[in-house]
């Protein structure tokens, strides 16, 4: 169902990605967390990888519902600069913030990208390819990025004539570009899985959920159908894919994006025959973290850090002491009692985005 530019599974989906996003960045300690809680160490898939992709998948839904009737004017592009601009400013805060003295970090070694850095990068560039293209050469635009992207990555020598590697090393492009332009300002020392390089593949990302969203509003009866077909195809052609650029978070492979997109396509088409087609209503509380969900993500991140800084006594931290005083028991396994801080982490954040709700605040960035 749309209504004022929202569709009601869109938000319901949106709201479930930023709860798994904070469920696997707030586990009760590092040291014991179950498998699929957590990222591929570099090849490969697990259900945490699909998190990042699944909201920008979103993204691109939400682009194509709020400016599918805006002029393409100056007003408009002002608009799209500033809330890229917003969510830009909102990531580096939260590398640069510190919650004790000096309160902020140093700027000559403060990482750069991060997850709302890049959200607002794709966003620009998304919203401003939708505003000047149509379906086709989206479409064209998309393939260009992927293709070009393997091709790159995979056959074009480095400049010391090289050649080039899909594997966490120097001799990988997108390594290689983001520690020569970025140097210190990374997560790691030799990469960062929301570098400049595969920051151009999520665009592609975008595309698609632009292109699925598009599909949403086009009061298709056969809807669900596409949506499942167009799913396997992302999946299959995916997959198949992946058998020479392999699946990989880390550098945002073109086989990634499709695979993701599959799953992304294939999620949304249930949720939305149950929720607006069937009229079942489950999930209400995910649809409240939805219509917030950059501040509740926000949040979340400033809090986490806070927990994680502040110390409480000699050797321990707000987050350590609250994990050792209320969920470490002899009858729980280590990975269960980390699990179940992560669950009440979670039951505060449900009910922070109840309470906004509620209030009928929502606060848009």
């Amino acid at each position: 169902m749309v209504l004022n530019n929202r569709v009601e599974s869109v938000d319901l989906l949106r709201g479930l990605t930023i709860v798994a996003m904070i469920l696997v960045n707030n586990p009760g300690t590092w040291s014991h967390v179950y498998a699929p809680l957590l990222h591929a160490e570099w090849h490969g898939l697990t259900p945490t990888d699909l998190i990042f992709p699944f909201f920008l998948f979103i993204v691109g839904i939400s682009i194509h519902l709020a400016y599918r009737n805006k002029p393409k004017n100056t007003s408009t592009y002002k608009k799209i600069i500033i809330r890229s601009l917003k969510l830009f400013g909102l990531g580096f805060f939260l590398a640069w913030f510190l919650p004790y003295f000096p309160f902020f970090r140093d700027l000559e070694v403060v990482r750069i990208p991060g997850v709302l850095q890049r959200i607002g990068f794709v966003f620009f560039f998304s919203a401003i390819l939708y505003l000047n293209c149509n379906w086709k050469t989206l479409i064209g635009i998309g393939l260009v990025i992927l293709i070009g992207y393997w091709l790159l990555l995979g056959f074009v020598p480095l400049p010391d004539g090289a050649l080039p590697t899909f594997d966490r090393a120097s001799n990988n492009w997108a390594m290689y570009i983001d520690s020569n332009i970025l140097g210190e300002h990374m997560w790691k020392e030799d990469y960062d899985p929301e570098g400049l390089t595969s920051s151009l593949p999520a665009i592609a990302t975008c595309i698609t959920g632009i292109l699925i969203g598009r599909m949403l509003t086009s009061n298709k009866s056969n809807l669900v159908t596409n949506l499942i077909i167009i799913s396997i195809a992302f999946l299959i052609t995916g997959y198949i894919w992946s058998l020479w650029f392999l699946l990989n978070k880390a550098i945002w492979s073109s086989s990634f994006v499709l695979v993701t997109s599959g799953w992304a396509t294939l999620i949304l088409a249930i949720i939305y025959y149950l929720q607006d087609i069937k009229q079942i209503k489950f999930g209400v509380i995910f649809k409240q973290v939805g219509m917030n969900a950059i501040t509740i993500f926000f949040l979340s991140g400033v809090i986490a850090k806070t927990f994680y800084l502040t110390k409480v006594g000699e050797n321990q931290r707000i987050h350590s002491w609250l994990y050792e005083t209320f969920f470490t028991y002899d009858f729980l396994s280590s990975k269960l009692s980390s699990f179940l801080y992560a669950l009440v982490v979670i039951g505060f954040y449900l009910w922070l985005a109840n309470v906004l709700y509620r209030k009928k605040v929502f606060i848009k960035v």
